[in-house]
């Protein structure tokens, strides 16, 4: 159910709501003992998130990807939101129930909640982790998840996840073959791997959504198959809110997906010499040429672009 945005203020409030989440879940994140019922302030934020993506997933998709790639500060509470919104996506693409839904979101806005601090000091350092560091990362998941159980998760399943989410062992059988809790530990963990690849940190730029996919296709065992694919279905392999070159060198950002897996509608913005357009174009690359030649990662590109206007070429796309 896709929802117009008619002015350059409906525009920047939606933007706001998207980042006021992202702040909202870094504040709880950060300082979880001094959030009053942290349980359901969990619960409000995927309510929100929720809410934000019924309005329009491609609109949603696009914000919160250019929030994503844009800059390293607050990136636990970021990496933290792009995770949970993925998971939400894939979980419906693969029919996955309500109650396990709910369990595998909260644990992928919580899963580094005992590395809240260091995930973002991480983001910002050039040099390696240290050696302390390196203890903290390692004792992250099963730290996270005796804070949580004392902080009032009572969600078997949510706490498992957390406590699992970077444990190999979960990869090995079957997907169809194995528990609730490791199945949706596998589905946190693809995404996982997918979001902390396109963000980028001061250590290095993010990767292309685009290379990011198709690492996690490559990496994937024949058991994980299925996650990937739910993942590439549905965001596609360039996600609304990324940049792509054109075959004719044009400039672009994706737009909104279509009926033709990857082949999304994009808004041509820059010319082949560099020059921005006017006014950007819409162009449906499953009807006509160009095509999409190449991903680009959002560092790549040092354009100003008004996305509000950008937006609204999304919303011609849906009546095509």
């Amino acid at each position: 159910m896709a929802e117009t945005i008619n002015s350059e203020n409906e525009y920047e409030d939606l933007l706001g709501q998207w980042s006021d989440l992202e702040s909202g879940l870094g504040v709880i994140l950060s300082n979880p003992a001094s959030a009053q019922e942290f349980v359901h302030r969990v619960v409000q934020y995927d309510r929100w998130m929720q809410g934000l993506l019924f309005r329009d997933p491609d609109v949603g998709l696009y914000l919160l990807f250019q929030l994503a790639g844009n800059s390293p500060v607050g990136y636990s509470a970021s990496h933290a939101l792009v995770c949970a919104t993925l998971c939400h996506l894939i979980a419906s693409e693969l029919g996955t129930a309500p109650k396990e839904r709910d369990s595998l979101v909260h644990a992928a806005l919580t899963m580094n909640i005992a590395m809240t601090t260091l995930q973002d000091e991480l983001a910002s350092q050039v040099d390696k982790p240290t050696p302390e560091q390196k203890d903290a990362i390692r004792a992250h998941s099963a730290k996270g998840s005796l804070m949580l159980a004392r902080l009032g998760v009572a969600d078997d399943l949510w706490l498992d996840i957390v406590t699992s989410h970077h444990d190999d062992a979960v990869d090995k059988a079957e997907l169809q073959l194995v528990a609730p809790a490791t199945r949706l530990t596998r589905i946190l963990k693809v995404v996982d791997r997918y979001a902390a690849m396109i963000s980028p940190r001061m250590s290095r730029a993010g990767r292309t959504a685009t290379e990011s996919a198709r690492s996690i296709m490559a990496n994937a065992s024949a058991k994980s198959d299925a996650i990937g694919h739910a993942l590439v279905t549905a965001v596609g392999l360039c996600p609304p809110g990324t940049y792509v070159r054109m075959d004719n060198d044009e400039l672009a950002v994706v737009l909104r997906r279509s009926s033709k897996p990857n082949r999304p509608y994009v808004a041509l913005v820059g010319q082949a010499s560099g020059e921005l357009l006017a006014t950007p174009r819409l162009h449906g690359t499953a009807n006509s040429p160009p095509g999409i030649r190449s991903a680009l990662a959002a560092s790549a590109v040092r354009a100003h672009l008004n996305h509000f206007h950008i937006l609204q070429l999304s919303t011609q796309a849906q009546g095509r």
